[in-house]
């Protein structure tokens, strides 16, 4: 299993230079997927991951926040952002390459960790199997949970109560879970991410949407990644 990354992390895990860089290097690290818990059965504290940026800004920056925020209170206890030109292009499917930079040196300024990241992104439900949130694990060394608000692959629609489940299938296998967070609201599509097992992930975000849709370290983040594109965007 990997640390956290350090200088034997390979380059090209974070800057691939093209495409089918960029897929070698997703086959290498989704080899070191864990599936399993790896972490306290009772989190204290919850980390939420989101980046944020303007489609036409013709500086392709990208803002990525991280957070940590107490799983009893969600007060937020710690928040760190990246603003930065993106090294790699929008290609659908390799989001991590484009994302995870920015969000590894936001990770490094957190003042306080959490127990398991929120991504807002798919995890092992992706076409090659590493989605963002498996990417920015296995490199980070940390659980993560993919917790995306729409499809990249698979079928799966949960019943109408919120915590209706259904699995998430794609050629035959299950990738992940459809879960209803509250009636009424379209479901959110919730996978692994790294070192968390698929039962743990889905309790773990129904656990912390509290009657809403998304989950609280998930909008934590959302509005922190917000903040900081919209500080960038008014800097002279």
């Amino acid at each position: 299993m990997l640390g956290p990354m350090g200088p034997e992390t390979p380059l090209h895990w974070l800057l691939p230079g093209d495409v089918p860089t960029a897929r070698a290097a997703q086959a290498e690290m989704a080899a070191h997927v864990v599936t399993t818990d790896a972490l306290p059965p009772r989190p204290l504290r919850l980390g939420g991951a989101d980046v944020s940026n303007t489609r036409f800004d013709p500086t392709k920056r990208v803002h990525a926040a991280v957070v940590t925020i107490d799983a009893a209170t969600d007060e937020v206890l710690a928040a760190a952002t990246e603003t930065r030109i993106a090294d790699f292009p929008y290609v659908p499917g390799y989001l991590g390459f484009r994302e995870v930079p920015a969000l590894v040196a936001a990770w490094s300024r957190l003042t306080l960790k959490p127990d398991v990241v929120l991504m807002d992104g798919q995890g092992m439900a992706h076409p090659r199997g590493f989605g963002v949130a498996c990417h920015l694990g296995v490199v980070l060394g940390v659980p993560t949970i993919g917790v995306a608000k729409s499809l990249l692959v698979g079928t799966g629609e949960p019943g109408p109560e919120p915590g209706d489940t259904a699995p998430l299938l794609w050629k035959g296998q299950c990738i992940g879970t459809a879960l209803r967070t509250r009636r009424g609201a379209r479901p959110l599509y919730v996978s692994v991410g790294h070192r968390v097992s698929l039962p743990t992930a889905v309790a773990l975000v129904l656990a912390a949407t509290r009657g809403r849709r998304l989950a609280a370290p998930i909008r934590a983040a959302h509005d922190a990644a917000n903040d900081a594109r919209r500080a960038a965007a008014s800097a002279p």
